[in-house]
């Protein structure tokens, strides 16, 4: 059968559906396979298409890879890898980092990178310098005269910091630096970092790309030939591999992905806005708003503003307020984690490695597909409860 793409690339919407799918050809499935095996039949001389063994490579994998490097924009030669969680692919990359090296990156991001880093550091393994990554000035400043990696966030997590990452980018590059960006919080379909200038992207699949709460996964995607060698190396050595399950079950995640990201975005810019109204919510963290600090970069870098927020009770300070609105609520499910169908809160400082800089009584409400009608009844109810 031949090949109906068009000639001009597809949108990201129909890159999600129609990428990474078998050869069309007759009576063949719809969907790649799932394919369970620790060994495959070899030629007599290993070729570069030779998987040889399931650490090293794997056709279950290869499908999702193939979207996320086309939704990231991936040049040639360059591509992207699946790992066994979001923070074995966070490892990878500082991985990167040689011995005593320096390591710019977000004091205020995903507590579980903040902890990977500060244990580098203990170790002796890397210098890290934690800076604000809103603030341009004091990256610029932390990266001197020269560093190994500049690790971004944004918007971060919880505190929805947005950096100006094409600023951000420049500068580490200028201090010889590798420029890594964490994009869970966005997905590929509301920001390209690599078309921003970052070097490497990383993604926990977990959250919003897998969508459904069922899979622990993680990905990076580079346009960098000699970088992608360097992680695919380090996830053969290390065994930081998906499942070829998990793997499949991202990829059909992933099919959804851009109603989800409609959806659950118009939903939190919603939400945000009647939050941001309510005498009983002292702040609101969502970059769709007019007032929010990050509002002009993220409408100038991304398309769309994510479907998580974070709010702040009045007269909160040790965070029994944010516990007792929990507690209230109905629908909205308290648990960690973000980006799946259902709608989860939860207050982020219950974490013992949770970043200092995150105030008590935040909150992070990660928005599912609910009718944003009912999300809202059942915040409201919980926030008059209060009074």
């Amino acid at each position: 059968m031949a090949d109906s793409r068009p000639e001009r690339p597809w949108a990201p919407a129909t890159t999600v559906v129609a990428a990474g799918r078998p050869p069309r050809t007759p009576d063949a499935p719809v969907n790649p396979p799932l394919v369970f095996s620790s060994t495959f039949v070899g030629a007599g001389t290993p070729g570069p298409q030779d998987r040889t063994y399931a650490r090293s490579a794997n056709a279950s994998w290869e499908p999702l890879e193939e979207v996320l490097a086309t939704l990231e924009g991936a040049r040639e030669g360059g591509g992207a890898l699946a790992f066994a969680s979001g923070m074995a692919a966070v490892s990878a990359v500082a991985a990167l980092v040689p011995v005593g090296g320096r390591v710019v990156a977000p004091r205020s991001s995903y507590n579980t990178s903040v902890e990977l880093l500060e244990q580098l550091q203990a170790e002796g393994r890397a210098q890290v310098s934690f800076v604000d990554v809103a603030d341009t000035q004091e990256v610029v400043d932390a990266l001197g005269d020269g560093a190994d990696l500049l690790w971004l966030e944004s918007p971060t997590n919880p505190l929805l910091e947005v950096a100006d990452l094409v600023a951000c980018a420049e500068a580490g590059h200028r201090a010889g630096a590798l420029v890594a960006v964490d994009g869970t919080f966005a997905t590929p379909l509301v920001q390209q970092p690599l078309a921003l200038g970052a070097d490497v992207v990383v993604h926990s699949v977990t959250k919003l790309l897998s969508g459904h709460s069922d899979v622990l996964l993680g990905a990076v995607a580079t346009s960098d030939p000699a970088v992608l060698q360097r992680l695919s190396t380090h996830r053969r050595v290390h065994g930081a591999i998906p499942g070829p399950f998990e793997a499949w079950l991202a990829l059909r995640g992933v099919r959804t992905l851009a109603l989800r990201v409609e959806r659950t975005g118009a939903t939190a810019a919603d939400l945000a806005r009647r939050l941001d109204a309510s005498p009983a919510v002292d702040r609101v963290r969502h970059p769709s708003l007019p007032a929010d600090p990050g509002h002009e970069r993220a409408r100038a870098q991304m398309r769309g503003f994510g479907s998580v927020l974070s709010i702040e009770l009045v007269g909160d300070d040790d965070g029994a307020r944010a516990s007792a609105l929990v507690d209230a609520l109905r629908l909205w499910t308290p648990a960690t984690s973000l980006g799946g169908v259902e709608s989860l809160v939860e207050r982020r400082r219950r974490h013992a490695n949770e970043p200092t800089t995150t105030p008590r009584g935040l909150l992070r409400l990660s928005v599912g597909v609910e009718d944003v009608e009912d999300l809202w009844a059942d915040l409201e109810q919980a926030l008059a409860g209060l009074e």
